[in-house]
């Protein structure tokens, strides 16, 4: 085990447990290497943009193709309302959520082959995981390339911690590909104006929340969210994408704004552990 090329951390790596704690936060002192610092990951809504049809969606694509050759973009795809269709038989027939979450990949996939199929005549790709090392390239020729957001743990899919629904389902996926990445932000396109006290669809009383710390998310308690719980978690254990933003894809020019860096929607922050 013994190697002159080996550091001191590299030498304890190849000796020790990996399950040491001391281990562990040793090999957090190294550099973070941020791949692709000036990406943008957006992840497009699947019920709230992508179900509402043309309507909703095509002035989205229309946005994203004004802002090809001035920002990079990496576009995820949310699963949306036909997912929890498949979630609903496939609870009603026993499925585990390693099952649950094989179905919302494959409606995941549905959308971000339709969205693809919008920007093929701009050279937009869609690409699969196994493509990802080619992200580089896509991003460096046409600006743009499309996934779908939904994580591939599929059958490896962890129990959630209530119910059977996967807890790690589109906004995770986008999340974690902006966080590996060092992407430059990670914008949810969404069909309300961001993060809200209450479900502003159900609720007039509801208070918009301009920024917030996933710690403050917290406190309050609230029933529902905007986005899924687990991006809250990652959030607070992030290397390079440290505070996500939720606009409202709806209202013109707001995919743009949040492009440039403007206040726009709602901005979550990781709150350090």
């Amino acid at each position: 085990m013994k190697s002159d090329l080996l550091t001191d951390l590299g030498q304890r790596l190849v000796s020790e447990s990996l399950t040491s704690r001391a281990l562990a936060a040793e090999t957090d002192a190294g550099p973070h290497v941020s791949i692709l610092p000036e990406a943008n990951v957006l992840k497009i809504g699947g019920q709230s943009i992508i179900d509402r049809g043309r309507a909703a969606l095509f002035p989205i694509v229309d946005e994203i193709v004004k802002n090809l050759g001035r920002h990079k973009m990496i576009l995820g795809t949310g699963a949306g309302t036909r997912a929890r269709h498949a979630y609903s038989v496939g609870i009603d027939l026993g499925m585990p959520t390693g099952v649950l979450s094989v179905l919302g990949t494959f409606v995941s996939m549905q959308n971000a082959r339709m969205l693809h199929y919008l920007l093929a005549k701009h050279g937009v790709p869609f690409i699969e995981p196994a493509q990802f090392p080619q992200l580089p390239l896509y991003l460096a020729e046409r600006d743009a390339a499309i996934f779908f957001g939904m994580p591939p743990y599929t059958f490896w899919q962890q129990n959630a911690p209530i119910g059977r629904i996967p807890p790690h389902r589109t906004d995770t996926g986008s999340y974690l590909v902006a966080e590996v990445f060092g992407a430059r932000s990670m914008i949810y396109v969404k069909d309300e104006d961001g993060l809200f006290t209450a479900d502003p669809k159900k609720d007039k009383g509801a208070k918009h929340i301009r920024s917030i710390t996933t710690a403050e998310l917290r406190a309050l308690d609230l029933g529902d969210v905007v986005l899924e719980r687990a991006v809250l978690d990652l959030l607070d254990r992030a290397k390079h994408c440290k505070s996500v933003r939720v606009i409202n894809g709806l209202v013109p020019s707001n995919i743009t704004r949040a492009l440039e860096g403007e206040d726009v929607g709602t901005l979550i922050t990781g709150s350090a552990t």
